[in-house]
């Protein structure tokens, strides 16, 4: 283990705000360069971990069960380090992180990932995980059929040194495959909420229909769609004063209207709200 891993580790072992303390003792290029190796750090053994601290301080190492560097701690000792000063620091550690092996994969949904690299050898694949952070190779390799998890968590295990050209070669067409992915942004679209909207702006006749026939395949999705919506029978379980209310902004030919094929509950329930009149109109 050299020495700029087991600087990083120490770093990682102590708590975040005495580690930006002794962080804060270096020098800027320095700090730039423990802080690329932090964020390199993956998962370290609690037997690792045991072993820096035991070097660099007499301290008691009972219970360490191994923790995790990453990108996001190094951003955070750094800005506690340095301060206003962090940015330029922050912005080479950034870089020299991206230009690692697959480095352009650090901010990718698992879900794309997987999309993109599913029908690859379990070979490539295993390539591919082991220069992941362990939090998106898990949620990559959890996301894979299970014969498949089988046969690339065997080969991560078993690999050894690889061609640094393989590497770039897998690395290249990765990135150009999913270029188009990684220069979108994405919105959630669609769902529940999407659908319940929709119905709410529908004819009644439509509405009935489609959640009818949706209800014969899938009633808890109807019952779902229903908890959003507001469905025109919910008027029957307004209170008399509010269906005044609401009577007082709608046009009794309106009412007329919308009362056809109302249920038998509804219709008195808006008829016993409205004047004579207006329901002998």
């Amino acid at each position: 283990m050299n020495s700029l891993r087991k600087a990083a580790i120490l770093l990682m072992s102590l708590p975040e705000d005495e580690a930006a303390k002794l962080m804060g003792l270096l020098s800027p290029k320095d700090v730039e360069i423990v802080s690329i190796e932090l964020a390199r750090l993956g998962h370290v053994l609690g037997e690792e971990q045991e072993a820096v601290i035991n070097e660099f301080a007499d301290a008691n190492p009972n219970g360490l069960g191994g923790q995790t560097g990453g990108l996001g701690l190094a951003k955070s000792l750094v800005e506690k380090a340095l301060g206003k000063n962090a940015a330029g620091t922050l912005h080479s550690v950034q870089q020299q992180i991206e230009a690692l092996p697959f480095g352009f994969l650090r901010n990718v949904d698992s879900q794309n990932l997987i999309t993109f690299i599913i029908d690859e050898q379990p070979q490539t694949i295993a390539l591919i995980l082991s220069h992941l952070t362990p939090t998106l190779g898990a949620e990559v390799l959890a996301g894979l059929p299970a014969d498949r998890q089988l046969a690339v968590i065997r080969r991560v295990a078993t690999m050894g040194q690889t061609n640094p050209e393989i590497i770039r070669e897998v690395e290249r067409g990765l990135e150009s495959r999913m270029s188009s992915v990684m220069s979108q942004s994405f919105e959630n679209a669609g769902g529940v909420p999407c659908v319940a909207e929709m119905l709410n702006v529908s004819e009644r006749a439509t509405e009935r229909a489609l959640l009818e026939n949706l209800g014969d395949e899938d009633p808890e999705l109807v019952e779902e769609i229903r908890r959003l919506m507001f469905v025109f029978e919910d008027i029957s379980k307004f209170s008399d004063k509010d269906i005044q209310a609401v009577l007082k902004n709608v046009e009794s030919s309106q009412w007329a209207l919308a009362l056809k094929g109302a249920s038998d509950a509804l219709k008195e329930k808006v008829l016993g709200n409205l004047s004579q009149r207006a329901r002998d109109m």
